[in-house]
């Protein structure tokens, strides 16, 4: 008999596959409500863990109760510390830009005698018939309407917020047991696999989750370095809200290259520090793009081959030399380090 031959007992095989398959994303759609809490707390906990390793360990707490308490202190103080040192500085900012706002449209109006269309729109005899008009029909029932809405949205306002709270506290309750039992829950899947492909099979899946943990590590540390680099830059430069769209281009940076969508925030905020302050436009933006440019080359040059290097287990010259390749593969950003830009040598190959 063939190897390939579609016989009867593979076919029966195939379609309880296959049914198995549906009825697991029927039964996952169906708990969806409910297993998302699950999930959120189990991510939450895989990050929290080597907290309370380490303090377990290396501060010799013993009970893992109180490693876990202090582990969700030390992160809601770093939290509170972040929040008290960029939100002020940001409401400042964003104060700054809503005056700034303001006087823009301001001078829009005025240069463009709004005020008086729109007093000739209200001086017209035709118009003010119907504003008439619709100030004598009876809006009793629309009146109750509207106040039968407003306090039915009201009450779902706060039946969410209620049902917030009550997410939240059913999140941190699976977030705490699981990780008083992380190694339980992480080691019983295991139990899954078959006997003789289970050593394998973990050896290689421990090998990822290790990769994967020194990947995004050196990748967050990255991107926490770039989005101060970013805020310091835009300070000099005196961008308003400097601070925020620098950490927010930092934290667009754990996707490669996806900082470059910052280019929006700061084009527009240019253009209103520049109305504001009677700046040239092309300077500031000049400005900006040099920032970017250093902080760029920083990053391509520096931050990645020692960080990424160090964290992957790589030589810097490795890292800075696929960058190089890639760069001249793809395009985008890196073909600079190409001699001919990486662009017009591959056929077939359309570059962006």
């Amino acid at each position: 008999m063939l190897q390939g031959e579609i016989t009867f007992d593979r076919v029966v095989r195939w379609a309880l596959t296959v049914l198995g398959f549906f009825i697991v994303y029927t039964l996952l759609d169906t708990l969806s409500g409910v297993l998302w809490q699950f999930f959120l707390a189990w991510v939450l906990a895989y990050f929290t863990y080597p907290l309370v390793i380490f303090l377990e360990r290396r501060c010799h707490l013993r009970w893992r109760v109180v490693s876990i308490l202090v582990a969700i202190l030390l992160v809601l103080s770093v939290v509170t510390l972040l929040v008290v040192l960029t939100v002020p500085p940001m409401v400042r900012e964003v104060s700054r830009l809503t005056d700034d706002v303001l006087l823009v449209v301001q001078k829009w109006i005025g240069e463009n005698n709004i005020y008086e269309q729109i007093q000739a729109v209200v001086q017209n005899e035709e118009m003010q018939r119907k504003m008439l008009k619709v100030l004598e029909h009876d809006g009793t029932v629309d009146a109750f309407r509207y106040i039968a809405l407003q306090t039915w949205e009201l009450l779902s306002q706060t039946a969410q917020i209620l049902i917030g709270v009550v997410n939240v506290f059913v999140v941190f309750l699976y977030f705490f047991f699981i990780l008083l039992d992380y190694e339980t829950f992480s080691e019983g899947w295991q139990r899954l696999i078959p006997r003789d492909n289970r050593p394998a099979v973990v050896q290689l899946l421990a090998e990822v989750q290790d990769r994967m943990n020194r990947y995004f590590r050196g990748q967050g540390l990255i991107a926490l370095l770039v989005g101060i680099g970013f805020a310091i830059g835009f300070s000099i430069v005196g961008l308003p809200m400097a601070v925020g769209v620098g950490l927010f281009i930092g934290l667009l940076n754990m996707v490669p290259y996806l900082q470059m969508i910052g280019i929006v925030p700061v084009t527009v905020l240019a253009l209103l520090k520049a109305s504001d302050t009677g700046e040239s436009f092309w300077v500031i933006i000049g400005l900006c793009a040099v920032v970017f440019v250093i902080v760029q080359t920083l990053q391509d040059m520096v931050l990645t081959p020692k960080i990424m290097g160090r964290a992957m287990g790589m030589n810097p010259a490795v890292i800075l030399l696929s960058l190089s390749v890639w760069g001249c593969l793809l395009g985008f950003i890196v073909p600079c380090f190409c001699p001919d830009g990486g662009i017009g040598r591959h056929e077939g190959l359309k570059i962006p």
